[in-house]
């Protein structure tokens, strides 16, 4: 079984996916693999820096505040840098999951862009978590994020409310971490994982 973990940004889908990983469950993470290409793929280097020039770099690794300077601040550029990663990412995920999934019963994913980036297919249910936004953002605030950083990501995201439409659960995230872990167990009764 295949779950994906998203939600919009500031919504704790990194906390509810941590749960899954406490319980020593086979997680896999769309923005690590992501890091994880962009640094280490000589192929996608070379697209990067011809789209966005040679200060995508620096000393071979990703000029991470450049990037994002770019990308947050110009929808084109978002989505070309998205045509870049987005496919070596899923190629990543499927093939990850094969191999988890030959020992485990199910993997998480915790993805952001599951529904932008067109991935809800590849997984047999898709868990949001939502969250109020002014809660989002005080969330964001105190993990050092401008406010106007977490406008422009959010802007990036399918709404909370399109999304609700589409997820298989949904699981509020407005009041405590306690809460929101025994909603986990939740998910875990309800699909006879645990």
């Amino acid at each position: 079984m295949k779950i994906a973990i998203t939600g919009n940004i500031g919504s704790g889908k990194s906390t509810f996916t941590k749960f899954a990983e406490d319980a020593k469950y086979p997680v896999l993470r769309a923005d690590d693999i992501s890091k994880e290409i962009l640094e280490n793929d000589e192929k996608v280097k070379v697209l990067v820096i011809k789209e966005f020039g040679e200060k995508s770099f620096n000393n071979g690794k990703p000029n991470k505040n450049f990037l994002a300077k770019e990308v947050f601040n110009d929808p084109i550029k978002l989505q070309k840098l998205e045509l870049i990663l987005h496919p070596r990412v899923i190629k990543s995920i499927e093939k990850s999951s094969f191999e988890f999934l030959k020992n485990n019963r199910v993997v998480f994913v915790e993805a952001a862009l599951i529904y932008e980036a067109d991935m809800e297919d590849m997984f047999d249910y898709v868990i949001l978590i939502t969250a109020q936004r002014n809660l989002r953002l005080a969330r964001k605030i105190a993990s050092g994020i401008t406010e106007d950083d977490f406008c422009k990501r959010e802007l990036n995201q399918i709404s909370e409310e399109e999304k609700k439409k589409r997820a298989d659960f949904i699981f509020s995230n407005d009041t405590s971490i306690e809460d929101l872990k025994m909603k986990f167990n939740l998910l875990l009764l309800t699909l006879g994982i645990k």
